[in-house]
């Protein structure tokens, strides 16, 4: 049915310059011949961070989207709905207005819970389509996934209210509730209200339009161009971070890890990208290089001159973009899904210092650093591709308008 199915996938907030879900599954999608649509409100990307200005200042400018605005972009239509706030959250403005007018046959929710779901759910029996949500909180930004408390605890009877009975009510409308991760999952069965039967693991994916590995004469001289351009010589040892510098993502252990190596002979050095309240103090590094957040078009090159990806804390996208630039990783052991890094990186005890330099060591070697990091592009490209990932959502599209045309 792909000529004929109109699919339309909402969104809390959309960026041009991220390289998010939001932005990968309709673009593959629309690849796949499918009519799609997406629905964001006129909010920058993670306007809910206390530390916003500080973090992204210009950048988020330069990303906003005006409310009442429709177009065509990356093979789509981009639809955005004006905001307001109901009950301590943004909701959409004019959302069934829309439905109504787009008539879809599909509506994908990023998320499970919130108003965009309920609102999804609310009109699904009016207009008749196949309702599919997703959930992507994972263990280690979850407190109460990671300790015992009883049901009448103040924060598990607050999470009963607010977050499991409005989900469970978004579920009964639902068809499925993908999950990136286990402990995902988990966590929208177990607090979210999400039906378990409904539950179904699907990572997310890499654009492989950007990243992958260097394999030819032209990108081999971009890495070594692009090394020398940032100060880095060909025996250098380029630990990479993206993303948040905040105090949750601590990029800043990375700078103390390469400086403790430095003066200790070894030749590793930092490259950050990005923005946030360690900034400064990662700048004070000697043998460490910052570059502010970019759009993520261009991350590719960057991944490319570099040897090892490093993400301190909690899980990030970006790890996957690295992999699949041929990078081993290193990752904390705060993460609970370790698939996109099993064969591929390193695991280290979170926030502890002496732990990072000691997986760094271990990554001294090109002859090991290559090893893993074949092993990882290969993963990225056979299983984590969004070619792949939009084929098998579309699969699940299709059969459930076909199991909705079996019964009429």
């Amino acid at each position: 049915m792909n000529d004929a199915m109109r699919i339309l996938v909402i969104f809390e907030t959309f960026s041009k310059n991220m390289g998010y879900m939001g932005n990968m599954l309709p673009k593959y999608l629309a690849r796949l011949g499918v009519d799609v649509h997406v629905m964001t409100m006129d909010l920058p990307h993670n306007y809910y961070l206390k530390s916003f200005n500080k973090t992204y200042g210009d950048f988020a400018d330069s990303t906003a989207l005006s409310a009442g605005t429709t177009e065509i972009y990356d093979g789509y239509t981009l639809h955005v709905l004006p905001h307001k706030r109901v009950l301590g959250y943004m909701r959409m403005v004019g959302s069934w207005s829309k439905l109504r007018v787009i008539r879809p046959h599909i509506v994908q929710s990023l998320p499970a819970i919130g108003w965009i779901p309920l609102d999804a759910s609310l009109a699904q029996p009016f207009l008749r389509y196949k309702l599919f949500t997703g959930s992507h909180t994972t263990a280690s930004t979850f407190p109460l996934a990671r300790r015992e408390a009883p049901i009448w605890h103040k924060e598990q009877l607050k999470c009963f209210v607010t977050r499991t009975v409005p989900g469970r009510l978004v579920s009964f409308a639902t068809q499925k509730c993908y999950c990136p991760t286990q402990d995902c999952a988990e966590i929208a069965w177990r607090f979210f209200g999400v039906q378990r039967q409904k539950v179904e693991v699907m990572h997310l994916g890499v654009d492989t339009d950007f990243f992958f590995p260097v394999t030819s004469k032209a990108t081999a001289q971009e890495r070594a161009a692009l090394r020398q351009q940032l100060g880095f010589s060909a025996d250098d040892i380029v630990c990479i971070y993206t993303g948040k510098f905040t105090e949750e993502k601590n990029p800043l252990i990375l700078a103390k890890a390469v400086a403790q190596l430095r003066s200790k002979g070894e030749s590793f050095c930092g490259l950050f990208i990005g923005d946030g309240i360690q900034k400064e103090a990662i700048q004070t590094h000697p043998w460490c290089k910052v570059l502010g957040f970019m759009p993520f078009q261009q991350l590719g090159v960057y991944y490319r001159a570099a040897d090892i990806g490093v993400w301190p804390t909690n899980e990030s996208t970006s790890m996957l973009d690295a992999a699949a630039c041929r990078l081993p990783l290193i990752v904390s052991d705060g993460i609970i899904d370790r698939a996109h890094v099993e064969g591929n990186g390193l695991v280290y005890k979170m926030n502890d210092l002496d732990s990072l330099v000691s997986a760094l060591l271990s990554l001294r070697t090109s002859e090991v650093r290559n090893r893993l990091g074949v092993v990882g592009a290969d993963k990225m490209a056979r299983y984590y591709s969004w070619d792949a990932i939009a084929r098998r959502r579309l699969s699940d599209y299709d059969a459930a308008l076909a199991s909705q045309n079996d019964k009429s």
